[in-house]
């Protein structure tokens, strides 16, 4: 009965919030899927009523946890469109932020791909060298065979950097996994996550972009993921003038390009992909093979 009227006065509280929205902007929604302005009573036949909102039945449902809820915005035009709302999963959305957990993801994606050049000589690369530098006895010095000798002066280089030499590791599978979690919880926890419905942009100008971006208050570095890798011609030829607005496809969503671009841009479809992966591999029953060490196949 608690349980109920809680939901219930949440549902009033946002449909108050709406409410209180759509008439500060001069408009409210109708029965008849008409759009009508509140100011002067005219209506628009060819918008159809937008869902405040959306229902969404969750994968392994949150049993001592209440789903978190994001707003669905638009892109076809500068002015930001509240399209609806949907309720996301807290196992993925919103987990324990794990700094620790972050600076390993974030430590291993810097390290697999560097290798050092770094390289130094032997004894047998250096230069000269070739003859015994004074006899072995009858001098009343020490025994040498080679003025190259790492213990002479411009000989050769014991345990020094030989190149090249990768730095490459595989991280844990569930430091990878709860990664992902803590970066996309930290960006949700921070309004810094936005889902939208598509990502298709009515221009290919790039000044479209920077206007939407200044008009909704979105950071200067924004990241925007779908679930395809064909991206839209629009925001595509947008995107290709600045290096801080980029594009990428789910499958290639890591917790490096989330935590260097400001601002999250999820597409409705990219983010249930991400969910449902996540959640199955929270919940996969093979999960003993998967956390067993790494190995590269020869």
């Amino acid at each position: 009965m608690l349980s109920k009227i809680t939901s219930n006065s949440s549902l009033l509280f946002v449909r108050r919030i709406v409410l209180t929205k759509l008439l500060h902007t001069g408009s409210a929604v109708k029965n008849d899927n008409t759009l009508v302005d509140v100011q002067n009573g005219t209506s628009f036949e060819n918008r159809p009523s937008i869902p405040i909102l959306t229902s969404r039945k969750l994968d392994f449902p949150p049993k001592f946890r209440s789903p978190r809820q994001v707003w669905i915005s638009n892109l076809d035009a500068v002015e930001e469109e509240k399209l609806g709302m949907i309720n996301i999963h807290p196992d993925v959305f919103a987990s324990l932020p794990r700094v620790d957990v972050l600076h390993e993801n974030i430590r291993w994606q810097q390290l697999y791909r560097h290798v050092s050049y770094a390289n130094t000589k032997v004894k047998h690369e250096v230069r000269g060298g070739g003859r015994k530098p004074r006899p072995q006895k009858g001098m009343g010095r020490s025994r040498h065979g080679s003025i190259r000798s790492p213990i002479w002066k411009g000989g050769g280089i014991v345990h020094g950097p030989r190149s090249p030499t990768p730095y490459f590791y595989m991280l844990g599978f569930d430091a990878r996994l709860n990664g992902l979690r803590a970066a996309l919880s930290v960006k949700l926890a921070q309004d810094d996550l936005h889902v939208v419905d598509s990502l298709e942009v009515p221009s290919d100008n790039p000044s479209f972009l920077e206007d939407l971006v200044e008009e909704r208050g979105w950071g200067p570095s924004v990241l925007f993921v779908d679930d395809n890798d064909l991206m839209p011609f629009n925001i595509t030829a947008a995107t290709e003038a600045y290096g801080h607005f980029n594009l990428m496809p789910v499958y290639g969503l890591n917790v490096y390009s989330m935590l260097k671009h400001q601002t999250l841009v999820l597409t409705l479809a990219a983010l249930e992909r991400i969910e449902e992966r996540i959640l199955f591999h929270l919940h996969r029953n093979d999960a003993m093979e998967i956390r067993q060490k790494f190995k590269l196949d020869h």
